[in-house]
């Protein structure tokens, strides 16, 4: 071989050795990077993903299932399944977000070399890469600072969650996570939010607007500019066509569908009751115990008392005859005797303009009181027809203390009159002396067994009701005479579920207590149905009651109250000034006649119905001037209860000719229809 020729195949053997030493540089990069990227992943999946909290929207629920409010702190979520999801919506945005979801893992190499040329070219991060996963991992641990240290942990991230998760999974916690401007974070909140309607129920052309707006909230709601919607909408029909989601005409059909839009000018939940929602809010955190993130963030469901066409009868009846020149102000309460649950709750005539609760608030409840006073005589033996005299009176009491009340009007009767008067007349001497003569703690001992929280001092003044309390306070208690004398707790929540539907709390078989016998609340509450009778402080609405209706009108110098019951329901209302402005008669004839509407309204669907009369009581008709039984020749007689063995048994003797009235003989008609019905069921 000639010298040319080894010269060649040297030059040959050693470019062949140069490939061979590349190729085997290539193979040891190629395992050391394969074996790198294996011991990366296994590093990956062996690592705990930080922790995220995916913070959920809370809901107050009504006792008919409607929403009353809805809590978020920050982010106005609702979870939902990737199954209530229809399928345009996660096609429309698989198409326009990353098309090559179902393939990558988590990250997509070809779309983050095109943005990182893209870096290059003008010096910045200016295009995106990221994937659907990618996305995810920075709205569940990162920040949203493009950097190239954030993009880094949002790659390793990603592959994490591919590990971890399927792709439905990680499909499903995107929909919920990502946001869509006007504080609506995941797909159920925002088509709520756009369409007024649950993801589930949304058409292809609500899906592709609803699809195109994560990417630039700002820019993209239909709400804020909708050329600029409508145009991306189109941009997602065109990727859906291009990945056969859609066919052409479909993409058309879509587009040209006209889109139902919310108003921007309406909340999504509107409150139903929002001093109500306040005080579900204060027993949640206050009574149960929760912490204040889990009540705002923690997806509970809230479910309560309150009855929504019972609260909305009681906001349009305030409103109506509140006036319109004066604040006068106005609480109302109502609650079901026979479960202590609250059914309304309103505590002011604007909570736009004050969220100041006056259902909590304490007032002087004056005569409404008086109640408590005469069932407490009533267990001490007094009967409907023992008599004081009325007429002016100082009381002497303590270490040489005196006190001197007048009637309303200074009015005074100048004669005996017995309970049924007082009560129905409201007649303030009676009521002390009755206090004086039973002893002053026996109504504190009452009031309190009752359900008055409130401290109550013993002082001739408190038969009158002087030392305040608060509505709800004066509901419970008169809940408990409607009960029959049975004492309940006021309730306003029945159960509370977490995101998982756990149950943390559920209100237990409500129990009850005996505080005072059924003979004495019965006998009572027919007492104070003679208020809505002639002469009785309620009779000014008696036309307007339609049924039996026992309770006791209140008025002060600032207040002015009614507080009374059927068999089914127990309101508390009253009126009056923040600033203890003082009350026109006037005023005081709105609170009659806001109680009269709204109690009639809330039972129009209810028939009448008599209170029950318990064992141990018997009734008679009475001569109501002598206070004994009724012969055929009296003129004034009345049907009266008693605890039995406290009846009288002397007939009345202040006519001639006097011959016991018996059973099923006529007597003279009574001055009300219901006064009517009753006598007819007595007999």
């Amino acid at each position: 071989m000639t010298r040319g020729g080894r010269e060649k195949e040297t030059v040959i053997q050693r470019l062949l050795k140069r490939i061979k030493r590349l190729f085997v540089l290539f193979l040891s990069l190629f395992f050391v990077a394969t074996s790198s990227l294996i011991l990366l992943v296994m590093y990956l999946n062996s690592q705990p993903l930080p922790s995220a909290e995916v913070n959920q929207t809370t809901f107050i629920y009504s006792a008919d299932g409607q929403v009353l409010e809805s809590l978020y702190s920050g982010e106005n979520r609702v979870y939902i399944p990737l199954s209530e999801v229809p399928q345009s919506l996660i096609e429309a945005t698989i198409a326009i977000e990353d098309r090559k979801f179902f393939n990558h893992l988590g990250i997509d190499p070809i779309r983050i070399g095109g943005a990182i040329i893209q870096d290059i070219k003008y010096l910045a991060k200016v295009q995106g890469a990221s994937t659907i996963t990618q996305q995810l991992a920075k709205n569940l641990y990162l920040t949203l600072d493009k950097t190239w240290d954030r993009k880094i942990k949002e790659a390793f991230l990603a592959i994490q969650l591919e590990l971890q998760y399927s792709k439905n999974q990680i499909l499903e916690m995107y929909l919920n996570e990502i946001y869509f401007g006007h504080s609506a974070y995941g797909v159920q909140v925002a088509a709520q939010t756009f369409f007024n309607k649950d993801v589930a129920d949304l058409n292809l052309a609500e899906s592709s607007m609803l699809a195109g707006i994560p990417n630039g909230p700002a820019y993209f709601s239909p709400f804020i500019d909708f050329t600029n919607a409508k145009k991306r909408q189109k941009k997602v029909l065109e990727a859906m066509v291009a990945e056969n989601y859609l066919t052409q005409a479909e993409a058309d059909q879509a587009y040209a569908t006209e889109l139902a839009l919310r108003s921007t000018e309406e909340k999504i939940i509107v409150d139903k009751a929002p001093y109500f929602t306040d005080y579900i809010i204060s027993q949640l955190q206050n009574e149960l115990n929760l912490p204040t993130e889990l009540i705002y963030s923690g997806g509970l469901k809230v479910y309560t008392t309150l009855d929504t066409k019972m609260q909305a009868e009681a906001e349009k009846t305030i409103a109506a005859y509140l006036p319109t020149d004066r604040p006068l102000q106005a609480a109302l309460v109502s609650i079901d005797p026979k479960t202590g649950y609250l059914k309304t709750m309103v505590g002011g005539r604007d909570y736009s303009t004050s969220q100041f609760n006056r259902v909590f608030a304490t007032r002087q409840p004056g005569s409404s009181f008086k109640p408590f006073l005469y069932l407490a005589a009533l267990e001490e033996g007094f009967t409907p027809l023992t008599t004081f005299v009325s007429e002016p009176t100082v009381f002497a009491f303590g270490n040489g203390q005196s006190y001197q009340p007048t009637n309303y009007g200074d009015r005074y009767p100048n004669k005996e009159i017995d309970l049924r008067y007082a009560l129905a007349h409201s007649d303030n001497i009676y009521a002390v002396k009755t206090h004086m003569e039973i002893g002053m703690d026996k109504l504190v001992e009452m009031s309190k067994n009752l359900g008055i929280k409130s401290e109550l001092l013993p002082y001739p003044s408190l038969a009158l009701g002087s030392q305040e309390v608060s509505p709800l306070e004066m509901a419970s208690a008169y809940s408990t005479i409607a009960n029959q004398g049975k004492y309940l707790e006021p309730t306003a929540i029945l159960k509370v579920e977490d995101q998982e539907g756990n149950i943390l709390y559920e209100k237990q078989e409500y129990t009850e207590s005996q505080v005072v016998s059924p003979a004495t609340a019965f006998i009572l509450t027919y007492l104070m149905e003679g208020v809505f009778e002639p002469g009785g402080t309620g009779f000014y609405i008696a036309d307007r009651l339609k049924r039996p209706i026992a309770g006791k009108t209140g008025t002060t110098d600032y207040d002015s109250w009614l507080v009374g019951f059927t068999p089914h329901l127990v309101t508390a209302l009253w009126n009056g000034f923040d600033l203890n402005t003082p009350l026109s008669s006037a005023d005081t004839i709105v609170t009659k006649e806001i109680w009269a509407e709204y109690m009639e309204a809330v039972h129009q669907d209810i028939p009448p119905q008599l209170f029950i009369i318990p064992d141990g009581v018997v009734n008679l008709y009475i001569d109501a001037d002598s206070g004994k039984l009724a012969t055929e020749e009296c003129t004034n007689i009345r049907l009266e209860f008693f605890a039995e063995g406290s009846e009288p048994t002397e007939y009345c003797d202040l006519h001639q000719n006097e011959t016991p009235l018996e059973a099923g003989l006529e007597v003279p008609p009574p001055t009300s229809i219901w006064s009517k019905f009753k006598f007819w069921w007595s007999n």
